[in-house]
């Protein structure tokens, strides 16, 4: 009887489709809810490292992602204030080599759409759209979760991929939120409208005291991706909001004239006040798991948010593959391959930010941590994050 019910995703975002997508190549029904009236994506830019492609390879949905991404030369960081560059990273050739797949930049709304066309393609996913799952019940065998207008849904596990402010987190676990006081502020600009001396193929930061700023191509180099962020004045409440220029342009006051370009560009932002969550060893409840920002939220400095989306997702479908589908098994497995590994990235995200905004001797410190840094050294600092495929995904403990 199980069998024959679907598993139930709440979220129809990055880690709600990938999910999808997973637990169909495991033979499963999946219904997916999502609140907005459409299913879509909202936002900028994102960076993809190798460990993004692997994961969309083992999704089935490779070829549509790579085409709709950009592919960096290098990753490069200069120091805002006078402009020295702080470190640079080669993207090309050797780093394939090293990682068997590129890093690339790409707008949010092509990956969710390069995942949403693997799902219909399948026919094997229902997206119920205007359906906020507020409450779950479950038995030994089975999930029911409830809309917000009391309607039931049995499944034969749900998965909560709800994002940062997780409906399915706040009843199984009520934590509270960390707000960071850091404010990102996104916008994409026309190539045209970008300044030439800027055109990078590079995912590229500035960083200065209390603040950073981040510029990439993105859909061919048509766009550019321009991001930046500060430390707000203001307490600050977790949430999206439309920016001004003028706030904006009242946090940047002693960053060098090229990088100070980059504010002055956007006719519109959109304006984020960050937060995230201390990591939790426990992401299962039954049969009912954590997935993506649910699981994990994160700031933005480790680039990864995405990413690690797409890794649980990957991992969630091999652990029910080695287990024959049991889903008990399967989760515990789950759990244990991805609460260590997510939780680095989230601790580790919040020790970018104090890097990329020191001040003072510790800027200093800061410009001198790469100085003489050999490329091979780099890549071997990342392999821990870009290392990750299929094949290695599930401890082994």
């Amino acid at each position: 009887m199980n069998q024959q019910l679907p598993v139930l995703v709440s979220g129809g975002g990055i880690g709600g489709l990938a999910a999808a997508l997973a637990l169909v190549r495991q033979g499963f029904e999946v219904t997916v809810f999502e609140q907005a009236p459409e299913i879509g994506e909202i936002g900028a830019g994102i960076q993809l490292g190798p460990n993004a492609f692997h994961a969309f390879d083992a999704l089935g949905i490779g070829d549509k992602a790579r085409a709709r991404a950009v592919y960096t030369d290098y990753m490069v960081m200069h120091d805002a204030l006078d402009e020295q560059q702080v470190g640079k990273i080669p993207t090309g050739e050797a780093f394939i080599q090293r990682f068997g797949n590129p890093y690339a930049v790409i707008h949010r709304v092509d990956v969710h759409l390069s995942l949403l066309e693997g799902a219909q393609e399948t026919g094997r996913v229902q997206f119920l759209t205007n359906t906020r799952i507020v409450r779950m019940e479950q038995t030994d065998g089975s999930v029911t979760a409830f809309d917000q207008n009391g309607k039931s849904y049995q499944g034969v596990a749900l998965i909560g991929a709800d994002g940062g402010k997780s409906v399915v987190r706040q009843q199984y676990v009520n934590d509270p939120p960390r707000v960071t006081g850091h404010v990102v502020y996104r916008a994409v600009v026309d190539k045209k409208d970008f300044p030439e001396n800027l055109q990078w193929n590079a995912a590229s930061i500035w960083v200065g005291p209390h603040c950073h700023l981040v510029h990439y191509p993105l859909r061919g180099g048509e766009q550019y991706n321009v991001v930046v962020t500060f430390h707000s004045r203001d307490k600050e409440e977790w949430g999206v909001t439309d920016g001004s220029k003028e706030e904006v342009q009242s946090y940047f006051q002693g960053i060098a004239a090229k990088p100070r370009q980059l504010i002055d560009l956007p006719k519109t932002w959109k304006r984020w006040a960050t937060a995230d969550r201390e990591p939790i060893g426990t992401w299962v409840f039954g049969r009912i798991t954590l997935l993506g920002d649910a699981a994990h939220p994160t700031t933005q400095y480790m680039a990864q948010g995405a990413c690690m989306a797409l890794e649980d997702a990957v991992t969630l479908g091999e652990a029910l593959r080695v287990h024959g589908n049991d889903w008990p098994q399967a989760l515990a497995l789950y759990q244990k391959s991805r609460v260590a590994r997510t939780a680095r990235i989230v601790l580790s995200g919040r020790e970018m930010g104090r890097i990329y905004h020191a001040k003072g001797v510790e800027r200093l410190v800061r410009n001198d941590l790469w100085k003489g840094r050999s490329t091979e050294r780099f890549y071997d600092a990342m392999e821990w994050l870009y290392g990750w495929n299929v094949d290695n995904c599930l401890s082994r403990e």
